[in-house]
């Protein structure tokens, strides 16, 4: 079997770690040089393309589809999945697109599962709904199985937020905070490979560890743990004027995601179910990382 990876980075290189040990041949995606270098020091088929030009140069065929690359930061459609899509030599058999949490919109907190309606609040979640619709057209247009992983926050090695904590940029104060969700990176990797083995043609899949808390809550723990002093709180009309449009989108977007579906129908168990444990995991740098930062 072979696997493509589009868009093949920290997450995706995890994710062909563990398709490698299935004994399925990796290609993936990247857009440099220095990217490629890092796919091959562990042992993945590297492939450069740009995923922005106007044609994109035909891409290797394979069995299954990972496609990781986010969709342009401006508009409201993913012409860069477009893109690949008509690059592809053949159709995968199964075709999975990792699409973001976003597309629910604004849900004022509560929990909500993947019947949730689709109502994006951000140009971002439009662009991934934009996608997502693209993603399940094609493989209806071709006979294949097509999934969706809906994702929220992503924390792992290399991705704790030690930069602005050191910075000292406020938090908004904890009573305003609205809920987040999130995924460790290796816990990413492990439901991508789930939902490509057992997942059901055309559903979704909302892939977080289950235990929402809040982003003042998330930077707390982070500090504490790297042991740099908390930053101040503010409230959140204020603190959403020094907020970067990523931060910005998750604080105006409150929401609990439930996972039921991707632990009770396919049966996955998060390694790191928690912060507690998945925090305390991600302060060393990993074989990953340490692939991406040119380390032997």
């Amino acid at each position: 079997m072979q696997a493509l990876i589009v868009g093949c980075g920290d997450v995706g290189c995890r994710l062909a770690l563990r398709l490698q040990l299935r004994g399925i041949g990796v290609t993936g995606v990247v857009r440099s040089a220095a990217s490629a270098t890092a796919l091959a020091r562990l042992g993945i088929t590297p492939r450069i393309a740009d995923l922005d030009a106007d044609v994109i140069a035909d891409l290797p065929a394979a069995d299954w589809l990972f496609h990781f690359a986010p969709p342009p930061e401006t508009g409201e459609t993913d012409p860069r999945l477009v893109g690949v899509l008509a690059a592809l030599g053949a159709p995968p058999s199964r075709f999975i697109y990792l699409s973001t949490s976003a597309v629910y919109g604004d849900c004022e907190g509560r929990w909500i599962d993947e019947q949730e309606s689709l109502k994006p609040k951000s140009a971002r979640g439009h662009r991934r709904l934009d996608a997502e619709r693209t993603t399940l057209a094609y493989a209806r247009d071709h006979g294949i199985a097509a999934m969706i992983l809906r994702v929220p926050g992503i924390y792992g090695p290399g991705r704790l937020p030690l930069q602005r904590l050191n910075a000292g940029t406020p938090l908004v104060q904890r009573d305003q905070s609205p809920y987040t969700n999130r995924i460790h990176a290796d816990d990413l990797a492990s439901a991508a490979q789930r939902v490509a083995e057992l997942g059901i043609d055309g559903a979704a899949y909302n892939v977080s560890d289950g235990q929402p808390t809040t982003m003042t809550d998330y930077f707390l723990r982070c500090a504490r743990l790297l042991g740099v002093p908390p930053p101040p709180e503010q409230p959140l009309a204020e603190a959403m004027q020094s907020m970067s449009p990523m931060l910005k989108s998750f604080l105006e977007e409150s929401k609990r995601l439930s996972n039921r579906r991707l632990v009770e129908e396919l049966g996955w168990r998060p390694q790191y179910p928690s912060l507690d444990s998945g925090l305390p995991a991600s302060l060393d740098a990993d074989l990953v990382v340490r692939a991406f930062a040119g380390a032997a």
